[in-house]
This record gives C-alpha cells, sequence and structure tokens, in this order.
C-alpha cells in the first residue's frame, strides 16, 4: 500500500448487499478447524475486526459467549445483524468503529480475529491495541483467504478486470484515493514489533463452488475496486456490459470456480 492512500469511508460504499452473496461463505471445516487448534468450550469472547457483514464473526459465534463484530461501514453491519436475525444466532453484537479506535473500552478477548481485513488498517497501531485486549492465553488469527474469486474456474475474470478497467481505468481503485502497488504485505513483521509470538498456521483446502451470473455480478460489486459508488451515473452501463461478458461465456449462466486454500496464522 502507499504511503499516499488513506482510508475514506467510501471504500466499500453500496458493497454491502453484494458481499454476502459475492463472496463465498467461509466452509463449516473453517470452524472445525479453529475448534481443533484452539478448543472452545462455549465461554469467552470473540472480537471480528473488519467484519464486514459477519462472514467469519457468525460462522465462529457458537463457540463463544459473546461474538462482536467491528466495522468502519454501518452498512456492513446492517448487513450482518440481518443474517445473524435470518440465522437465529443471538450472542453477536455489531460496533461502528474504525479498528484505530480500539481498545474502545470493549474488554478483553480469548479470541481476535482478522479475516481480509488487516491490509485496510494502520496495522501497527491496530496490532498493539488488539495485543492488550486479548486474556491471558488469548490468540490473534489472520486469515488469509480469497472468497470473491476462484484461483480457476469458468468465470471469466480476466475479461471483468478488462472491462473494469474500460470504466474505471487502470490503476486499482479504492475509496477516494488509488493503489497502483496494491495492499500492504509483510504481517508477520507488524504482529511481532506489537509483541506477538508465532505464527503456528494452520490450512483448510479449497474447493469448487457453482455460481449464477448474479452471484458473479455481486462478486464485482463487492470488491474495493469496483465497489458500486465509484462508476457513478455509468453503473447500470457497466452492469448491463458485465452480463453481456458473462452471457457470452455461457449462455445458461451457471459459472464454476476452484477457491484457494484458507491459511490462518495464529498469534500469540
Amino acid at each position: 500500500m502507499t504511503d499516499a492512500w488513506k482510508w475514506d469511508p467510501s471504500l466499500y460504499s453500496g458493497s454491502a448487499g453484494y458481499y454476502a452473496r459475492g463472496r463465498a461463505a467461509y466452509p463449516p471445516e473453517l470452524a472445525t478447524a479453529f475448534a481443533a487448534e484452539l478448543a472452545p468450550d462455549g465461554s469467552g469472547r470473540l472480537l471480528d475486526v473488519g467484519c464486514g457483514p459477519g462472514s467469519l464473526t457468525l460462522l465462529l459465534a457458537s463457540s463463544f459467549e459473546e461474538a462482536v463484530g467491528l466495522d468502519a461501514d454501518a452498512d456492513m453491519l446492517g448487513e450482518a445483524a440481518r443474517l445473524a436475525a435470518l440465522a437465529g444466532i443471538g450472542n453477536c453484537r455489531w460496533v461502528h468503529r474504525r479498528a484505530e479506535e480500539l481498545p474502545a473500552e470493549l474488554g478483553r478477548f480469548r479470541l481476535v480475529t482478522f479475516a481480509q481485513s488487516f491490509h485496510w488498517l494502520e496495522r501497527a497501531r491496530v496490532a498493539t491495541a488488539v495485543r492488550g485486549m486479548l486474556e491471558p492465553g488469548g490468540v490473534c488469527a489472520h486469515v488469509h483467504a480469497t472468497t470473491h474469486e476462484g484461483a480457476e474456474g469458468s468465470v471469466p475474470r480476466a475479461e471483468i478486470t478488462e472491462l473494469v478497467q474500460a470504466f474505471l481505468g487502470p490503476v486499482r481503485r479504492a475509496g477516494q484515493g488509488s493503489l497502483p502497488g496494491g495492499t500492504a504485505a509483510g504481517e508477520p513483521e507488524i504482529y511481532r514489533a506489537a509483541g506477538f509470538r508465532g505464527p503456528r498456521r494452520f490450512e483448510v483446502p479449497g474447493r469448487v463452488v457453482t455460481r449464477t451470473a448474479d452471484d458473479v455480478v455481486a462478486s464485482v460489486f463487492s470488491l474495493s475496486s469496483a465497489a458500486p459508488h465509484l462508476f457513478g451515473d455509468r453503473r447500470s452501463e457497466f452492469e448491463t456490459e458485465l452480463r453481456a461478458v458473462l452471457h457470452r461465456a455461457n449462455p445458461a449462466g451457471t459459472f464454476t470456480e476452484r477457491l484457494g486454500e484458507i491459511a490462518v496464522d495464529l498469534w500469540h
């Protein structure tokens, strides 16, 4: 991530309604793997930082007395609350704040998770704050995953990327700014500098998912680099051309993708 890029509230503006449909759900095997590693007993608390619509929060909530999802996007939290109600999950609390405001009087946690969110944050500041929020023996989990697209499959991702660039330009957009060099890497150094030990890694194999054309459209609008607001008054035009690309690729409107593995780094 370049030094010039600054977070702003429009990063995922308009994406919340597309996120849960467009992103492949974390599989039950991920919750099973967490349980095998951490042996939760239904007590303690979970904090999911940058929770979005609760994709990971809701998967892990039953292993804890309380699950807290924190996000800077109010629409994402509204979607999370809606999905929690649909699933009958009643032990979640949704907090509308930036991660940089932590600890925010939220208390102590047995597990803190970052799932596809850490790279958007002031990482050193947040990692230090989170370390101080862990109860004795608590763990911070960094989830490496790509859920909007597969590593291979029948979705014409290259053509979709070209179409996005035709509308928005060749440089990756992000909120009101851009990321010509992509998002930040180097997480291990950040965690260690904050005083964490590790990591210990576990992995969950990838799987094949089937998507409809509507799912693929949602996957595109779920991205910060193609959030609906970025297209302005050309949003409908973009969606029409996107659907045309998908129809040419498969008139039946059904696509398969093999997702990459999910890797989780546990920091103590």
